[in-house]
């Protein structure tokens, strides 16, 4: 089983523990409604065809309509699927949406693909599922995939059943019935939560020193939103490296400069570091937000931020969470840190459902204020139950699912 399948099994009994849940119940919470593998033959521009794995993973489903990502990455395995569906589970009954948990991908590269040959892999893989459509499983956007990538979904899912219906597919382009206030959801709530974790500590933007592993979309936006705060944005990196400097580092001349070279790597007005060096980097937040198990027992004990906020999937392994804990350092989970785009999918459902579309305004506004109560949510029950957040938001997961789950006669 890959690594982060035995985290989703740690977390999970840990809180079950937290509940007194019986054995029995745990076990049907680590069980998933579906999994399904199926191959995708490819027609290469070459004219050759080949063949990929494509997987999709139903965890549970007794909140509402599963849904949630689709990552095209190169070593893709059943079990990872099945861990992120069941995390997915976890996310949105801890932020109070009325959803289940699903994950799915294909083991590929896409930068070995064409262009035309990507477009015709991704259509592969929706005929593949035999799309149930918005009222059962809502695939959304993940890793190498985009508002793009969700268009040729949603367009490949009304060519089989001709039935027009944008509520099909997640994450798509406004004009295709996507809601506004999407693209950047994960980094700005992470960034609300930054506001309210600092007025609790009360520590002014400006003396705050934060370290960001990750540079993509959720790094980057972070990044943007803390720097027009006024916090200082100490540390940076990407997969080729990173670059720190105590004094803050400029966001907008790093973004203009990634994107001019491909990399934050040798960023000329800051201290050249590796990607393993920036969490231990002298900062008050660290935010992982890149790959998982990036925190580890090697690392955990010097590590020097009195926060961690998780804008990745799984940055920091258990062992590695429990010393952290030990330490007096605070975190605040994936499941609740990197929850903004599982809410906005929410609310894009909902758009789509009452073809209503809301303005931005409307959006970020209604965003502060979800991932802000679950946030608090958590924190009193880590408060009542003198746990950590992150088992604190799993409790809170569970306890929403195990009523659904009774309600409807399934435990």
């Amino acid at each position: 089983m890959s690594d982060l399948w035995n985290n989703t099994i740690g977390y999970m009994k840990k809180a079950s523990n937290a509940l007194n849940l019986d054995e029995e119940i745990l076990d049907a919470l680590l069980k998933c409604k579906r999994v399904l593998e199926f191959q995708i033959p490819l027609r290469m521009d070459d004219g050759k065809v080949r063949y990929f794995t494509g997987y999709r993973v139903v965890h549970n489903d007794a909140l509402g309509v599963s849904g949630d990502g689709t990552r095209i990455v190169a070593g893709l395995t059943a079990d990872e699927v099945k861990g992120l569906a069941l995390v997915m589970s976890i996310k949105h009954a801890a932020n109070g949406i009325p959803a289940g948990g699903a994950k799915g991908g294909i083991d590929a590269d896409p930068s070995l693909l064409s262009e035309g040959e990507f477009e015709r892999l991704v259509r592969g893989y929706v005929r593949g599922l035999f799309p149930r459509g918005a009222k059962v499983d809502v695939p959304g956007a993940d890793i190498n995939t985009s508002a793009k990538t969700q268009a040729w979904m949603l367009d490949e899912y009304e060519q089989i059943t001709g039935i027009h219906s944008p509520g099909a597919v997640n994450d798509k382009p406004r004009i295709l019935g996507g809601s506004l206030g999407g693209e950047d959801a994960t980094g700005r709530g992470m960034y609300h939560l930054t506001l309210k974790i600092c007025e609790e500590q009360d520590w002014a933007p400006e003396d705050v020193k934060v370290a960001i592993q990750g540079f993509g979309n959720v790094g980057s936006y972070y990044a943007k939103y803390l720097q027009s705060a006024g916090f200082k944005v100490v540390a940076v990196s990407d997969i080729k490296g990173g670059v720190f400097n105590p004094d803050g580092i400029n966001i907008e001349d790093l973004l203009k400069y990634s994107r001019m070279t491909g990399s934050v790597a040798s960023f000329p007005d800051a201290r050249q570091i590796t990607k393993e060096e920036i969490l231990l980097c002298d900062c008050d937040i660290l935010a992982p937000s890149a790959v998982e198990d990036v925190v580890t027992l090697r690392n955990a004990g010097d590590i020097k931020a009195k926060i961690i906020i998780e804008g990745a999937n799984g940055p920091i392994t258990p062992q590695a969470d429990d010393v952290l804990y030990s330490r007096g350092i605070v975190v605040v989970p994936d499941v609740v840190a990197n929850a903004g785009s599982a809410i906005v999918c929410h609310f894009e459902r909902s758009q789509c459902a009452t073809d209503n579309y809301w303005d931005l305004e409307t959006v970020q506004a209604k965003l502060e204020s979800q991932i802000i109560n679950s946030y608090d949510s958590m924190k009193n029950t880590a408060k009542e139950l003198h746990i950590s957040f992150r088992t604190a938001a799993w409790v809170n997961a569970l306890k929403a699912i195990v009523k659904a789950m009774k309600l409807r006669g399934l435990l």
